[in-house]
């Protein structure tokens, strides 16, 4: 069994992957549905879908679709929960310092909060 997948939500319950997820074509949603499915379903999923960003204590959700790159930011809550923070589209090799330091501080306001229960 692989990791329990929870969306973040902040202090006033917005929900950044919901907004992102929305603001999607249906066949990518679907994709990233099935990635999620996957992190959930298995233990160790393939570097291709999900990796670590060192060296942060945060993960990426890569998907890869018609020749775009979809990547969702998380961390892992108590080895056994993992909170997607928000999602963007990537146009650089690179992962933009901009979208860590805003995974980062999503995190630092949910663990601030002792992980929201909602």
């Amino acid at each position: 069994m692989g990791l329990s997948v929870n969306f973040y939500k902040t202090s006033v319950l917005k929900c950044p992957v919901m907004d992102f997820l929305d603001s999607l074509p249906g066949k990518i949603a679907q994709k990233i549905t099935w990635v999620l499915k996957l992190i959930e379903d298995i233990n160790v999923v393939p570097v291709k879908y999900f990796k670590k960003l060192a060296p942060y204590d945060i993960w990426e959700v890569r998907i890869d679709f018609s020749g775009n790159t979809y990547r969702i930011l998380s961390f892992i809550y108590k080895d056994s929960k993992l909170v997607l923070t928000h999602g963007f589209v990537k146009k650089t090799q690179k992962t933009p310092n901009n979208e860590i330091e805003k995974a980062l501080s999503y995190k630092r306001e949910y663990l601030s909060n002792g992980g929201w229960k909602r």
